[in-house]
């Protein structure tokens, strides 16, 4: 996908060295914006193989609202492991917010805000709304996080194309961004949210558009130290693969509701798949990275 690849030339040309709390430099830039059309696919990244099942899995363990890591397990998706608790719980992760966020009832009691939920009902009653906001920052919980959200929140917007038909878009702002690990699946991710909200709205999927703050590469010290955390090498060697035709993502008609997505996560891995099926996708073989926590 060009986009993605624009944005390592970028930060591989721009970035300079920054320290940060993982103890591993990075090479970062500031603010880098583009946008992926639906129309021309859906953006899994063709240059390196990129796991579907992950990208299902997590995102609908997102849309549930949970934060116990069992249901993500149980799927042979262990990536949310380093930042759970002793009881296998995320208290950051981004569904708890989204599904529950919390806010003050007019009353003044502790209350909780479903942002997907109301979301999708604009979508569905009024859907030229500009205030589809959903918010993964909770500052209670994000300034003493051990990992605050990276993609803090997600506006959905509808366009009419040319010939007058709406287009859900979704537009993410993501404060901090490992370009070699985290965008491929942040971009996928997203798309996959899109297109699901398209769906159960009975619209065609159309824009996504992705903000990068602190868009960063991490690499070796100075010194040399901590080459085994260096993204640099396979980066470049991503840039050197020509990008192949995109895949096609079909999601199953029984799905009309968040409330079909629940039982997915609690069936078969491969029942979850069959819901959400991807065509035609021909990456390049995986490059491995090692992630910085």
């Amino acid at each position: 996908m060009k986009q993605y690849l624009d944005t390592v030339s970028e930060v591989l040309s721009k970035g300079t060295r920054k320290e940060n709390r993982t103890g591993v430099d990075t090479l970062s830039t500031f603010n880098i914006n583009y946008e992926v059309n639906m129309d021309d696919g859906f953006p899994l990244l063709t240059t390196k193989e990129i796991s579907w099942k992950n990208i299902v899995v997590e995102n609908l363990w997102f849309l549930s609202g949970n934060t116990d890591i069992g249901l993500l397990k149980k799927h042979g998706c262990n990536f949310w492991n380093p930042w759970a608790d002793d009881q296998g719980l995320v208290p950051s992760a981004y569904g708890n917010f989204w599904r529950k966020f919390p806010v003050h009832s007019d009353t003044g009691t502790v209350a909780f805000n479903d942002q997907v939920a109301w979301v999708l009902s604009q979508l569905r009653s009024n859907p030229m709304s500009r205030r589809m906001v959903i918010s993964a920052w909770a500052p209670g919980n994000a300034q003493q996080s051990k990992l605050p959200p990276c993609h803090a929140f997600w506006v959905v917007n509808v366009q009419n194309d040319d010939s007058g038909q709406p287009r859900v878009c979704l537009h993410l702002t993501q404060r901090s961004c490992d370009v070699a690990l985290g965008v491929p699946y942040n971009i996928a991710g997203y798309a996959f949210l899109l297109h699901l909200l398209a769906h159960m709205s009975g619209m065609r999927p159309g824009i996504f558009a992705h903000t990068l703050i602190d868009a960063h590469i991490y690499t070796a010290k100075a010194d040399g130290s901590m080459a085994e955390y260096n993204h640099v090498p396979g980066l470049e060697e991503q840039l050197t693969r020509t990008p192949r035709a995109l895949p096609r993502l079909t999601i199953d008609s029984a799905i009309t509701d968040l409330n079909d997505l629940t039982d997915l996560l609690n069936a078969d891995t491969s029942t979850l798949l069959d819901t959400f099926r991807l065509a035609d996708y021909d990456p390049y073989p995986p490059i491995t990275f090692k992630v910085a926590v």
